[in-house]
């Protein structure tokens, strides 16, 4: 997927132009890569390690879990991989760019740019309507939204008929499916949800982890998902366990009834 920017910008800020990752995600192959990835809290005796030497590959055009019980790393790796937090050692490519040696600003201009997230809290403005926040993040790169794709993924997740509606007037599933489509709508390389069902009953927690299983099906999205609910899972391609802040296992095309016996044996 392109994403337009202007040249001299990303060359200023030292941000490759993600052809790599686009040629990944034409062949399916890996468009983030984590090597020996290491993140410790604290010093001396007060030292914890919430990451131990991870190495992985998420492919492009696939739907990744990552599980594991609490104070495994999880949320810690998803955190490393997406720029929102530098490990204490090891490498994280996007594409072509090795993330964890830019500058602030050029990690900043990156993650705008070429990462969406969803989070568990919606994060939406409240002064503004639900077709304003989600073409927020363009307005601010300075970016005129492609109306035609805002349009389609606003009638994929259901909110045609809400976009004049703020944040206060919508249920809890309705804004983070505004949340989800202003995630999509940069047309990002990859999308980071952070336990994205956490706060939404049984039902929205449905419509949007089918709403994450079409994006990847459908449009070619890659999609990379903190978990601890099994259930979610399940609309993954593959699921990477953690234990102890190291990955432990995955799983290829995952039930819910397989993921919750694996995390039983981990203690999750």
């Amino acid at each position: 997927m392109e994403i337009r920017l202007p040249t001299q910008e990303r060359a200023s800020a030292g941000i490759g132009t993600g052809a790599a990752s686009r040629v990944a995600a034409a062949a399916g192959g890996a468009v983030v890569v984590a090597t020996g990835v290491t993140k410790i809290y604290g010093e001396g005796d007060a030292a914890v390690s919430a990451l131990d030497d991870v190495s992985v590959d998420l492919h492009a055009g696939q739907f990744t879990a990552i599980m594991g019980p609490s104070g495994s790393g999880k949320s810690t790796l998803l955190h490393v991989l997406a720029g929102l937090d530098r490990p204490s050692g090891g490498h994280v490519y996007l594409g072509d760019v090795e993330i964890t040696s830019l500058k602030d600003r050029a990690l900043t201009l990156l993650r705008r740019d070429r990462i969406g997230f969803i989070f568990q809290s919606f994060n939406l403005l409240p002064t503004m309507t639900a077709a304003e926040n989600i073409v927020l993040p363009l307005r601010i790169a300075g970016r005129r939204p492609d109306a035609a794709w805002v349009a389609s993924i606003v009638e994929i997740v259901g909110l045609t008929d809400r976009l004049d509606h703020r944040p206060s007037e919508l249920s809890g599933g309705q804004q983070q499916r505004v949340a989800a489509a202003r995630a999509l709508a940069s047309r990002p390389e990859v999308i980071f949800a952070d336990e994205p069902t956490g706060a939404l009953d049984s039902k929205s927690g449905v419509e949007l982890l089918q709403f994450l299983r079409g994006a990847v099906t459908e449009l070619g999205q890659t999609v990379v998902m903190v978990t601890h609910d099994a259930t979610a899972a399940s609309y993954a391609d593959r699921v990477l366990f953690l234990a102890d802040g190291r990955v432990v296992d995955e799983m290829h095309e995952p039930t819910a009834d397989a993921v919750l016996d694996y995390l039983k044996h981990l203690g999750g």
